[in-house]
């Protein structure tokens, strides 16, 4: 005989939500490319590139990938703390999980594990962008950092009550 088992009332952080393929990634992924390409559109031309369209338009796929591993090292980052520490400390594990603003120490852990991911987006950026060699060191910092900057996951911060 079979043992059936049942989770009720579980409540996911927002940041693991992207671990989880499910049908949201339908809209995520199309969302996530368009704010990539808008925000390198907008640096690329900000900075002088005479043909900043299309070379926002070559960049912004790999770009968009590129986003999404860094959300996931620094979700990773933070599924890692929040399970370390959750026979340690229920009240870290559970600030991580469901409000990072109801402890100071996971607050500032989450933010960390954004400037995490944003460092990421910023190195992983340039290195697609400098393949590009009619781009300046300048242009292509000046994007790569505008990237960094602008699509850093602040979504971590969001309390899951608000989304449950």
């Amino acid at each position: 005989m079979r043992k059936e088992h049942r989770l009720y009332n579980v409540l996911f952080p927002v940041w693991l939500l992207i671990w989880i393929p499910s049908w949201l990634w339908l809209i995520l992924i199309p969302a996530n490319w368009l704010i990539d390409w808008l925000v390198l559109r907008f640096s690329l031309k900000r900075t002088g590139v005479e043909d900043y369209s299309q070379k926002a338009m070559k960049f912004s796929p790999k770009i968009c990938l590129a986003g999404f591993l860094a959300d996931f090292i620094g979700s990773g980052v933070l599924l890692g703390i929040s399970l370390l520490t959750s026979n340690v400390s229920g009240q870290l594990s559970q600030a991580l999980t469901l409000n990072p603003f109801m402890y100071l120490p996971a607050f500032l852990i989450t933010c960390a594990a954004i400037l995490l991911s944003s460092f990421c987006i910023y190195h992983f950026d340039r290195r697609i962008l400098v393949k590009d060699t009619s781009l300046t060191k300048e242009q292509v910092h000046q994007a790569a950092l505008t990237l960094a900057v602008i699509t850093a996951p602040y979504l971590f911060l969001i309390p899951a009550s608000l989304i449950y």
